[in-house]
Order: C-alpha cells, then structure tokens, then sequence
C-alpha cells in the first residue's frame, strides 16, 4: 500500500510494508526538483535513516531495476 501527497515544494511518497510478517517500518520518499530522500526508521536504533539521490543517480537506479548483472553507464540525455 502507498499514499501519494503533493507539498508546496515537492511530491511525498510513503510505502507501508503490507506483506507477510514480520513487517518493515513505512518508507517516505520526498521527490524535490533537485533530488530524492528516503527514509526509514530504525527500530534497533531508535533513529530516521535518510538517503539522498541526485536525479542522475535515481535515473541510474530505475534503469538498474530492469538490466542483469554488469557494469553500465546510461547515455547523457538532451534535459541532464
């Protein structure tokens, strides 16, 4: 399950884990023009971890979802 909210300045995005158990924390993806956080709370440590992508890296990263195994540099389009 996921909710999508449109903000003043960017596009959030939380997934719920609702598969079989034992479930993990919410993930929140915050989409700005610039770049993309995630974060997840860690309930050992009792803490947010956050990870932040340049758009160049989340497009490498989509594109690293759908090709085998191997070493890949994607072709410069005309918007980066």
């Amino acid at each position: 399950m996921f909710t999508i909210e449109h903000e003043f300045d960017s596009t959030l995005i939380t997934i719920v884990d609702d598969g079989p158990s034992p479930l993990q924390e919410d993930v929140v993806i915050n989409a700005f023009a610039e770049c993309v956080t995630v974060e997840q709370y860690d309930l050992r440590e009792d803490a947010v971890h956050k990870i932040t992508l340049s758009m160049a890296q989340l497009r490498d990263l989509a594109a690293a979802l759908n090709l085998p195994e191997g070493s890949y540099s994607l072709a410069k389009s005309k918007q980066d």
